[in-house]
């Protein structure tokens, strides 16, 4: 019987430095050598889940089917490893406290005197013990969110010094660390990396391996210099270098034969080794050339001067893997939805995108968008919001009710066409926010001949959602009477969740009340985003 091992990706030096990537593509190549694997995120956040952050200042929300509401490198274990991951997978400092004060309460420790340590480690580690055996796996990879030098970290690393005293030949230690350059053209700097180790051996810990993440590729003088300065040999010293995609990371890993070199410290026998289906995929991203323009309509783009991409990654991947199964070259370009200007350009793009958002912020500039690519037959996919502002488009400027709106935004509307779930009510007037919406993996029955159906060529499907607010059932045979379709709906038929105008009206105009996007995947991209796609490949020629 196998062992099971653990393998722990801390990060030095800055965050987003690619700790996600980077365990993700761990779990890739172990998993191509034949090992069951899976992976969990541990965030440092006091938040319970992370369905209360801001997205520009946290990045996505990524929902899993069990509807826990999670950190965005979730959503790359499951591209990377092709497969759902749980709530059993994800954990934040919150979550931890919050068990461990409940258990404390219940007389769950029996009179003891419940300390941070070592009581908060030791919940950390049956977490990743239960989640190792609910997915059967081999080879459990655990994320530590952060940098080891922040103090919210302590206890993580503690977890991981524990089980490594325990199980010394079956844990391994990552770090992930950045390589600045001084200047254009200048060497890579290796002081901050040394730093970062020092910080994790004032911990009680030591890397096994270090990923340098840089410019450009390590060179032998500076492998040379981390593995002196950090006590590990050199080629245990990953060159990490900027690449075009991240679907290259497992590829670029094992130029420095990186999953050698963890079998080896981990006492493993590969079973085998097959990557050519993840190479075939890589291949296709780059060899495309027939450009095809998106453009990707918004409200949480910025933070300070910068463009924040990771509000929407999973829109933008989903993008990503169509285009490469479609043959095109993705262009994707940001349009904030509160600038005015945008409809001008609308006519540029070969399909529009309106992804998933909350609140009034942008919501006139939006509709506007919509109202646009429906004149002009412009391919437009809406997402959880962004079908809801479909369907008040719609209702205001064709079935003739001009001041239809959504409750969430105006209250008094007279036309409410999207409003709250009934159930939802009472949690809003008490703002009890936290996973109070329809969260996680519904079933959805599709209309036939109709473009979902013929995406899907499926009668029944499962997606996940994400919302408080759907169509209201008042106003659905209006609606439909002035030709908008309602394609997919939930199997009692009191849900609305397609909407979309026939193609012999509109190339491509449809909405999802669910976010087809967080089930996308490198080698099998999502079905509606491969039609978008291929609408838009079309208005292109």
């Amino acid at each position: 019987m196998l062992v099971r091992k653990y393998i722990f990706v801390a990060g030095g030096v800055m965050s987003g430095v690619g700790k996600g990537v980077a365990a993700s593509a761990i779990g890739k190549i172990l998993q191509s050598r034949g090992f069951e694997v899976t992976a969990i995120k541990i965030d440092p956040y006091v938040n319970i889940d992370a369905g209360t952050m801001n997205p520009t200042e946290h990045g996505e929300v990524f929902v899993l089917d069990d509807g826990t509401e999670c950190d965005q490198d979730m959503g790359n274990y499951e591209r990377f490893l092709d497969r759902g991951l749980s709530a059993s997978n994800y954990m934040t400092t919150g979550s931890i406290y919050l068990s461990v004060i409940q258990r404390e309460r219940n007389l769950g420790y029996g009179g003891k005197c419940v300390e941070v340590v070592p009581h908060i480690p030791l919940e950390v580690i049956a977490r990743i013990e239960r989640a190792a055996a609910k997915n059967k796996a081999d080879i459990v990879i655990t994320e530590i969110g952060g940098t080891v030098g922040e103090y919210q970290n302590v206890l993580f690393l503690e977890a991981v010094r524990m089980m490594e005293l325990k199980k010394p030949e079956d844990v391994l230690l990552v770090l992930v660390s950045y390589l600045p350059h001084q200047s254009v053209g200048g060497e890579q700097k290796t002081k901050p990396t040394q730093y970062a180790v020092r910080s994790l051996n004032a911990a009680g810990l030591q890397p096994d391996i270090i990923i340098a993440r840089a410019r450009a590729p390590l060179d032998k003088k500076r492998k040379e210099k981390i593995a002196f300065n950090c006590n590990i040999k050199e080629e245990d010293v990953i060159s990490a270098p900027d690449v075009e995609s991240i679907y290259d990371v497992p590829i670029n890993f094992e130029k420095d034969n990186l999953s050698e070199v963890i079998l080896e410290k981990l006492r493993l026998e590969p079973v085998g080794r097959d990557m050519r289906k993840w190479r075939r995929f890589v291949e296709r991203t780059h060899n495309v050339r027939r450009p095809v323009r998106i453009g990707v309509v918004g409200k949480y783009f910025g933070t300070g001067d910068f463009v924040l991409a990771d509000s929407y990654i999973s829109v933008i991947e989903a993008i990503r893997h169509a285009t490469a199964w479609a043959g095109r070259n993705h262009q994707i370009t940001w349009l904030n939805a509160e600038d005015r200007s945008v409809l001008a350009r609308l006519r540029s793009y070969d399909g529009i995108v309106v992804p998933g958002g909350f609140g009034p912020r942008g919501v006139d500039g939006k509709i506007a968008v919509i109202s646009t690519c429906r004149k002009n037959k412009i391919p437009i996919l809406g997402l959880c919001y962004g079908m809801q502002l479909m369907v008040i488009e719609f209702a205001r400027n064709v079935a003739g009710l001009a001041r239809a709106h959504t409750t969430e935004v105006n209250a008094a509307t007279p036309h409410p066409v999207i409003d709250i779930l009934p159930e939802q009510r009472k949690n809003i007037a008490e703002k009890n926010y936290g996973a109070s919406m329809r969260l996680g993996a519904y079933p959805t029955a599709l209309q036939k001949s109709t473009v979902a159906y013929r995406a899907y060529h499926e009668s029944l499907i499962s997606e996940r959602h994400r919302h408080r607010y759907e169509v209201n059932p008042a106003y659905i045979e209006r609606l439909a009477k002035k030709g908008l379709v309602f394609s997919g709906f939930s199997p009692d038929r009191k849900l609305m969740e397609i909407a979309e105008l026939p193609d012999s009206i509109h190339p491509f105009f449809m909405g999802t009340q669910f976010h087809p996007e967080f089930q996308s995947r490198p080698l099998s991209p999502h079905p509606l985003f491969m039609a978008f796609l291929n609408a838009a490949s079309r208005k292109k020629k």
